[in-house]
């Protein structure tokens, strides 16, 4: 018997029985859709996430104070004031892979204008951070160095500020404002960001000299963090390492001395978010999977019952000299376009679950073809495998007895 036959016998045999056949091909076809689905949310998360982290400045290093034990009390990072404004010169002098440099220090408060007034944190600066958070100027300017040295009472604003401590429309650029109290000039607006992926409002900030914050806001000496731009992506696993020897030198520690200090760069940042976003998706997928389990053992069963309701048909065709390789091959292609069709509804069905998860859940998602190649993959081996031993036992029977069968 030849293939196109054996085709054309499967394809009438799906077509005379299209209710039971649709129901065989739920499983797979739900599988399939969930499984493109979840890798799609997957996909979309770890860009979204390298997007959101390179946005601040893909080529970014922090340095913040490293926990210790103290009396037998283990201090959190924010209690530590091992950094101090020599790290800072010392890094910045010896630091020949790095481009840009800022302390670093922050306080929550609230911000007043008149009688509007708003939550908000302030960070205490250089001139240089706009720079390394890859941030630009809607209107004014940033302060100076000098204007550093001289502890000035300036500051720079987000637009969730102006927004809420300027609700008139009035052009903020040349106004006082209170920061706890504190009387602050401000002489720029930072451009607009939004939201990033953590849910964190970008626009939510007040920027001024760190030397300002230090003295009139927190009253310390010591820095909370310092962060500082490497010459290059790539380049920033070495600069880690040089600040890392920098800091130790710096902190007289031994070899035998663990660091009271961190150094992390954006990309293990990235490496971090990305693995344990995977990880989630791999969960997703192993669950969308089991549909697929289902769907074979669906296509399995519902082959067995037409091996028995066409017996006699099956011992007819062995009767005028069918073989027994033909039967097999008959069943089998059957249940592999069983498998392959419910395959491309559960391809289109997935498609479209992505798109109306973007368009109306607002989540991010991004379509990998090797999940739809995947899928077509898992869809034919699960007809081969599930279809296979129905199909065998069809081949396998006696023709005389087939006939007879009732």
């Amino acid at each position: 018997m030849r293939l196109l036959n054996l085709l054309k016998i499967a394809f009438k045999a799906i077509i005379l029985n299209k209710t039971r056949t649709l129901l065989t091909m739920l499983g797979i076809i739900i599988g399939v859709a969930s499984v493109i689905a979840m890798l799609a949310i997957g996909e979309g998360s770890k860009e979204s996430i390298r997007t959101t982290i390179s946005a601040m400045g893909s080529n970014m290093i922090t340095i913040r104070p490293g926990s210790d034990v103290r009396g037998g009390v283990r201090q959190e990072r924010s209690a530590m004031e091992t950094l101090t404004l020599n790290d800072y010169y010392a890094i910045k002098e010896q630091a020949n892979l790095l481009t840009y440099i800022t302390p670093l220090v922050n306080g929550g408060g609230q911000v007043i204008n008149g009688s509007n007034n708003w939550p908000s944190t302030i960070y205490g600066v250089n001139p240089t951070y706009l720079k390394i958070k890859i941030t630009e100027l809607q209107s004014g300017s940033m302060f100076t160095d000098a204007e550093v040295q001289s502890a000035a009472k300036v500051a720079l604003i987000g637009q969730t500020v102006v927004d809420n401590v300027f609700p008139d429309g009035q052009d903020p650029v040349g106004q006082m404002i209170r920061f706890n109290n504190i009387p602050f000039k401000i002489i720029g607006i930072l451009e607009e960001k939004g939201e990033n992926t953590f849910g964190q409002d970008q626009d939510d900030v007040v920027i001024a000299p760190y030397t300002t914050v230090q003295k009139r806001i927190l009253a310390i000496d010591h820095l909370e963090s310092i962060i500082a731009s490497a010459i290059s992506e790539d380049d920033a696993p070495e600069a880690v390492t040089q600040v890392s020897e920098i800091l130790r030198k710096q902190h007289k520690l031994t070899e035998t001395e663990e660091d009271d200090f961190h150094v992390r760069s954006m990309e293990e940042l990235i490496s971090t978010f990305s693995s344990t976003s995977e990880m989630l998706t791999i969960l997703l997928v192993a669950v969308a999977s089991i549909s697929l389990l289902i769907g074979g053992i669906g296509i399995m069963n519902i082959m067995y019952v037409s091996v028995k309701e066409r017996t006699k048909e099956i011992g007819l065709r062995m009767a005028v000299g069918g073989k027994g390789s033909d039967i097999l091959m008959q069943f089998l292609i059957e249940a592999i376009l069983i498998s392959i069709t419910g395959g491309i509804l559960g391809v289109l069905l997935g498609l479209s679950s992505t798109v109306f998860i973007e368009k109306f859940l607002n989540w991010p998602t991004s379509i990998a073809l090797y999940s739809i190649i995947i899928s077509f993959a898992v869809c034919a081996i699960t007809g081969i495998f599930f279809g296979w031993y129905p199909a065998k036992k069809a081949a396998a029977l006696d023709p005389i007895t087939a006939l007879r069968y009732e």
